[in-house]
């Protein structure tokens, strides 16, 4: 099983999907897609929401990678606790 699921997910710009051009203050309160000039006078936080979805995909991806890494690892445990046993098929 892996040690970490972390992942980091770039956030893109609402209007034009732009991911690198972003300006903004230093508190992260007022940013601006300079590539399409769109202001979030919200900020980082009006950032976060209008790409939830975009979140919730990746949260969905390592939830699934999470459940498929347990079940093999699950069935590896199983196998060598009853590797003598003829009778005990994991498939």
């Amino acid at each position: 099983m892996k040690k970490s699921y972390d992942k980091n997910i770039t956030l893109r710009c609402i209007t034009c999907g732009d991911t690198e051009h972003f300006e903004f203050n230093d508190e992260k309160t007022w940013i601006k897609c300079t590539k399409c000039n769109r202001e979030y006078p919200g900020g980082y936080d009006e950032l976060i929401d209008l790409n939830q979805q975009l979140i919730n995909e990746q949260i969905e991806e390592t939830k699934s990678d999470l459940i498929k890494d347990v079940e093999n690892e699950f069935k590896d445990m199983l196998k060598k606790t009853f590797s003598g046993n003829k009778n005990f098929k994991i498939e």
